[in-house]
């Protein structure tokens, strides 16, 4: 017998999704936030961060679900590319650096790349990085890391929402809280909340 799928109610600045509930511990579950087919969302949103933004010279993101968010930052701010750090090393890749991430998303250990070429066009250059879902905050900080080990200067670190206690943190830009739920026994999901 097929389960039938539970939706979370979402909301963000007037645009209405119904999120699939998503179990992935034993006592956590998310409301599944999918950016990087929709296009009528981040059109909404882009604007908005780009107002938060402080002056940049380039976006940096980490593949896959920010590259859609960045892009469309990057057209609005006039950029010709953006960087992009890849999730395995590719054969293209010149003298690439490496920083090692748990996500609470994809539930394992993962490598982030960053080509050498690409090092070279941050080093020295303000950057902003960019993201779908701040939660944990992980996958933003081996960004960083990869930033700063290429010699940028990180201005600013963006997404559209953030999770737990990454929503009591005064150095990320988001637009709106986003829940993490635990599930129970009944079939229903309660939000948990950060931690203060």
């Amino acid at each position: 017998m097929i389960q039938q799928m539970q939706y979370f109610d979402f909301e963000i600045m007037g645009l209405k999704r119904k999120l699939p509930y998503v179990q992935i511990g034993d006592n956590l579950a998310l409301a599944s936030f999918v950016v990087l087919s929709d296009t009528e969302l981040i059109q909404l949103v882009a604007p908005e961060i780009m107002r938060r933004l402080p002056d940049v010279d380039i976006l940096m993101t980490a593949e896959a679900k920010g590259i859609c968010l960045t892009y469309e930052l990057s057209r609005l701010m006039g950029m010709k590319n953006f960087i992009v750090a890849r999730k395995s090393r590719k054969p293209y890749m010149q003298n690439p650096i490496s920083h090692t991430v748990h996500s609470i998303t994809t539930q394992k250990e993962q490598t982030l790349w960053l080509d050498g070429c690409d090092a070279d066009a941050i080093r020295g250059k303000r950057v902003a990085l960019i993201d779908d879902v701040i939660a944990t905050g992980e996958s933003i900080k081996a960004i960083e890391n990869l930033a700063i080990d290429a010699g940028a200067i990180v201005v600013a670190k963006a997404a559209i929402l953030a999770e737990l206690e990454s929503t009591l943190r005064n150095d990320i830009i988001y637009i709106k809280e986003h829940f993490v739920f635990q599930p129970n026994s009944d079939g229903s999901f309660t939000p948990l909340k950060a931690l203060n």
